[in-house]
């Protein structure tokens, strides 16, 4: 329906107003008049005050003045105005969380054409773009996605697309697509949302549950056959009871352990794409996990050396976190020492990339187990664990971060392992940005070295800029 006027049902209509107001004023007059025939020597300034009220009431409410400007309705809704109706709308399209694109399409065989038309604060922070005019294809790169944006520009098709990220941390995203207005416009809105969180819930239920039942189903086997054993004819067995129930203990033992690597292993992987803010001493961290183990290490004959150098090593990170890297390489090294043998811990700080990446087995076989992405000037602080044990050949080093592998031909001993300590090292090490190397050879032991970032500290031989470019979307 076309505009009317919509007068407030609570606000005084302006005769009514003005004799309210006018009534008030008369009063004031009066009381004042009135006062100075009382006083007379106050007479001159109780006229003077009445006159300017008086005055006063009449600038402020003449004709003229009462007129307010009619609230617009249409179709039962107050209208905004058009200049305040697009603020409200730039307003509100900065406001939001989700990256949002708007693009133009240009020819429809020219890939380069696809030109962003428009980009919000979320993702101009994401993809590191202007407002308007960057080119569609220098931030998107997912075939996937650019094929769904030209759906929506050329035939006005509709889509929700699916894709993962590259890099150190992989990051899954969905992708919606929509035509704006008609075909010829060449418009499509393109909304970016990050479902990393989700999927990695969803991923980390279904591998709890597919490695919690592969790996708990030969203890659970081995303890029912015992208490069945118990219950028949070792029933009256006291040597035979005693021995099952310390095994029985031994298999428990291993599940408990099992289930809480798995929990750690699940509750590192979902927040694996959320860079630390803490700082930690690299060096007081291995101390602490020396002074930790000194019962275990006592036990097995093993005797610890800590090197931590003359440099503070304060790194980027989790503390409890690099305390947990620290203790599974030590507890590897100590597990694969022979008695009387000596395990090696060394911490170095203001370390380069190359530096950091440099071998410390001199002869054995290397390989880069988690990699970071280079960075000029970015100094890095790295703890090194060696032991003297049997080593490993060649062809199981890259399989040492598999959940569950374990080098065949080697026992633990009697602190028998889960198998998930270098998995759970491996993706600590991805959510500090970090590296990871082993160095090992048949006969002379291995050697793993962990690499961090160091807090708020840069080479001064080198330019303070990044020499990665973020990867795109």
């Amino acid at each position: 329906m076309p505009y009317e006027v919509s007068p407030s049902p609570v606000a005084p209509i302006s005769t009514s107003r003005l004799w309210t107001i006018g009534a008030t004023v008369a009063i004031a007059v009066g009381v004042m008049l009135g006062l100075a025939v009382v006083h007379p020597q106050l007479a001159p300034w109780l006229v003077g005050g009445a006159a300017v009220a008086t005055g006063a009431a009449w600038l402020l409410n003449a004709p003229g003045r009462q007129e307010v400007e009619p609230v617009r309705v249409e179709d039962g809704a107050a209208a905004v105005p058009p200049a305040a109706s697009v603020d409200l709308l730039d307003r509100v399209f900065e406001a939001l969380e989700d990256p949002v694109l708007i693009v133009s399409g240009g020819e429809p065989d020219d890939i380069a054409g696809r030109r962003i038309v428009l980009a919000n604060q979320a993702a101009r922070d994401l993809l590191r773009v202007q407002r308007q005019g960057g080119l569609l294809v220098q931030v998107i790169r997912e075939p996937g996605v650019l094929e769904a944006v030209d759906e929506a520009l050329f035939g006005g098709v509709s889509r929700a697309t699916d894709y993962t990220t590259g890099g150190q941390r992989d990051r899954r995203w969905r992708a919606w697509t929509r035509p704006l207005g008609g075909a010829n416009e060449g418009l499509a809105l393109v909304v970016l949302r990050d479902e990393t969180d989700v999927r990695r819930m969803e991923m980390m239920r279904v591998d709890f549950l597919a490695n919690a039942s592969h790996e708990l189903r030969t203890p659970l086997a081995s303890l029912s056959g015992f208490i069945e054993t118990l219950k028949g004819h070792a029933r009256e067995d006291v040597v035979a009871r005693d021995r099952f129930l310390d095994i029985m203990a031994a298999q428990a033992d291993r599940m408990s352990r099992l289930v809480a690597d798995l929990l750690s292993l699940s509750r590192i992987e979902l927040n694996e794409h959320i860079p630390p803010s803490g700082r930690v001493d690299l060096d007081r961290a291995a101390s602490d996990v020396v002074d930790a183990v000194s019962v275990i290490v006592r036990s097995k004959d093993v005797s610890v050396v800590l090197d931590q150098g003359e440099a503070r090593a304060s790194v980027s990170g989790d503390r409890d976190e690099i305390v947990q890297v620290v203790q599974n390489l030590l507890d590897n090294a100590v597990k694969y020492s022979p008695a009387g043998g000596v395990v090696e811990i060394t911490v170095r700080a203001d370390l380069s990339f190359d530096e950091a990446w440099a071998s410390r087995m001199p002869g054995a076989t290397r390989l880069p187990l988690v990699t970071p992405d280079r960075t000029a000037g970015l100094v890095y602080a790295a703890v090194t664990v060696r032991d003297h044990g049997p080593g490993m050949a060649r062809e199981h080093l890259p399989r040492l971060t598999e959940r569950f592998y374990r080098v065949e031909g080697q026992k633990s001993g009697e602190r028998q392992g889960t198998g998930l300590g270098l998995a759970i090292v491996k993706h600590i090490m991805n959510r500090h940005q970090g590296g990871l190397v082993v160095e090992s050879a048949p006969g002379q032991g291995a050697a793993f070295t962990a690499w961090f970032p160091m807090a708020s500290k840069r080479r001064a031989d080198a330019p303070s800029t990044q020499a990665s470019i973020p990867a795109s979307l």
